[in-house]
C-alpha cells in the first residue's frame, strides 16, 4: 500500500508538470509578424561580447548586418580573444558601412565576471533608446530585430527575451540541450514571469535580451549582476525588483544558436551555470538531483524490476509505466515546438542522468576545486545576491 501511494504521488506531480507544460505552450507566443512601418521607429544599439569566437562570429555579425529595421547599429566587443576573434571583426569592420563598430574590451577587474564586465562596457557605448544583448554564437533571420521590437511595444514591458532554435549537431548536445526547454516548459509558470511583480518567476535567455533604455538604467544596467554568472536570470529579477515588466516570445523562427560545439564545451558550460543558477545553494542543488532521479530514472527500475519479476501490478509496472509515458510526452510535445530532434525523447532517462553527473560535477569543482572553466577564466564561488 505504501509504494501504491507513492507511486501514485509521483504520477500526480508528473500530471502537474504536464499541465504547466500545456498552459506555457499556450503562453508563449510566437514573435508578431512585423506590421508596416507607421512612422519614427527607435534607434536600437545590438551589442555583441565576444571572446574566443572565430568560428562563429563572422556569421553572427553578417547576420546582423542583413536585419530589415531601419535604424540601429551593431556594436561588438573583443573581450580578449585569444584566438583570430578580433582579426576577423576587423576585417567585417573595413568591408562594411558605419553601422559596425568594433571596440577592444578593458581588462576584467576585481569583483566581475567576464560576460558581465563586456555588457556594461557596451551598454555604456551603445546610444540607441533600446539595447539589445545577444550572444557571439547566435544567427539572426532579417526581420528579427524589426518582429523583436515591434513585440516590446506591443507588451509594454521593458525587457524582452527570446527562446532561440538551438542548433544541435552531436550526440550529446541532441542528449542534453532540449533539456533547458524541458525545465523551463515544464517547472515554470511563464505566464506568472508576465504578470507576476515577485521576482521568484523569472525567465530570460541571455542569447537575446531587448531592453528599453530607461528599464536598462533603471537596475544599474550590468552593474547589478557584476558577480553572477547566470546573468541573464539575474537581471529579469532586478528589472521585476525594480518594477519593470519582462516578456518571453518563442523566437526558433527568428534567431539560432548552437550554444555548444563539443562534449567538453557541452561539460564545461553546463558546469558553470548550473550551481550558479541554483544561487549556490547546496541544498537546492541536491534537491534537484534527488527530483530528478525519483521523477525521471527510477521509474525505469521500478519497471525492469517488474518485467524480471513476472509483476504485472499497478505499484511496480501500471504507475511507473505511465509515469515513463508521460514524460516522453512533454518530451515530445517540446520537441515539437521548439523543432528539436523528437527521437531523443526515448532517451529521457538517459539525459536526466547525464544532468545528474553534471549537476554533481557542477558543485564539486565550485566547491572543492578551482572553480568553472570557461574559455581560460575560472568562475569561483561568489554570491549572485546584489
Amino acid at each position: 500500500m505504501l509504494l501504491l501511494t507513492y507511486q501514485v504521488i509521483i504520477l500526480l506531480s508528473l500530471l502537474v508538470f504536464a499541465g504547466i507544460l500545456l498552459f506555457n505552450l499556450i503562453e508563449l507566443q510566437n514573435l508578431p509578424e512585423c506590421p508596416p512601418d507607421s512612422g519614427e521607429r527607435p534607434f536600437v544599439s545590438v551589442l555583441v561580447p565576444a571572446r574566443n569566437e572565430e568560428h562563429s562570429i563572422e556569421a553572427c555579425v553578417l547576420s546582423l548586418l542583413a536585419q530589415d529595421y531601419p535604424r540601429y547599429e551593431v556594436v561588438v566587443l573583443d573581450d580578449g580573444s585569444e584566438d583570430r576573434t578580433l582579426e576577423i571583426l576587423r576585417r567585417l569592420e573595413a568591408s562594411s558601412d558605419a553601422r559596425l563598430r568594433i571596440i577592444e574590451g578593458e581588462p576584467l577587474p576585481e569583483g566581475w565576471h567576464g560576460k558581465a564586465w563586456a555588457c556594461r562596457q557596451l551598454g555604456d557605448f551603445g546610444g540607441g533608446e533600446l539595447l539589445l544583448f545577444t550572444d557571439a554564437d547566435t544567427r539572426h533571420k532579417p526581420g528579427s530585430l524589426s518582429r523583436s521590437v515591434a513585440a516590446l511595444h506591443a507588451s509594454g514591458a521593458g525587457m524582452l527575451t527570446l527562446t532561440p532554435y538551438q542548433e544541435m549537431v552531436g550526440f550529446l548536445e541532441k542528449l542534453v540541450i532540449p533539456l533547458v526547454y524541458f525545465i523551463l516548459m515544464c517547472y515554470l509558470p511563464l505566464r506568472f514571469v508576465r504578470t507576476s511583480p515577485n521576482s521568484v518567476f523569472c525567465s530570460a535567455i541571455g542569447q537575446f535580451m531587448l531592453f528599453r533604455r530607461e528599464t536598462y538604467l533603471s537596475i544599474g544596467g550590468h552593474r547589478a549582476v557584476k558577480t553572477a554568472i547566470v546573468e541573464d536570470v539575474w537581471l529579469c529579477r532586478a528589472v521585476k525588483k525594480a518594477g519593470g515588466r519582462v516578456a518571453v516570445f518563442n523566437g526558433v523562427d527568428a534567431l539560432g544558436c548552437r550554444m555548444y560545439r563539443s562534449q567538453g564545451e557541452i561539460i564545461r558550460g553546463f558546469s558553470k551555470n548550473l550551481f550558479a543558477g541554483l544561487g549556490y545553494r547546496s541544498t537546492l542543488l541536491f534537491g534537484l538531483v534527488v527530483l530528478t532521479l525519483v521523477f525521471h530514472v527510477l521509474p525505469y527500475g521500478f519497471l525492469s524490476a517488474a518485467l524480471l519479476e513476472g509483476d504485472f501490478g499497478p505499484a511496480r509496472f501500471l504507475l511507473p509505466l505511465l509515469q515513463i509515458a508521460l514524460a516522453m510526452l512533454c518530451r515530445v510535445l517540446i520537441a515539437v515546438r521548439f523543432r528539436q530532434p523528437a527521437g531523443f525523447a526515448f532517451l529521457h532517462a538517459l539525459s536526466q542522468l547525464v544532468l545528474v553527473a553534471i549537476a554533481l560535477n557542477s558543485f564539486a569543482i565550485t566547491r572543492f576545486g578551482k572553480g568553472a572553466q570557461w574559455k581560460g577564466r575560472y568562475y569561483k564561488f561568489v554570491s549572485s545576491e546584489q
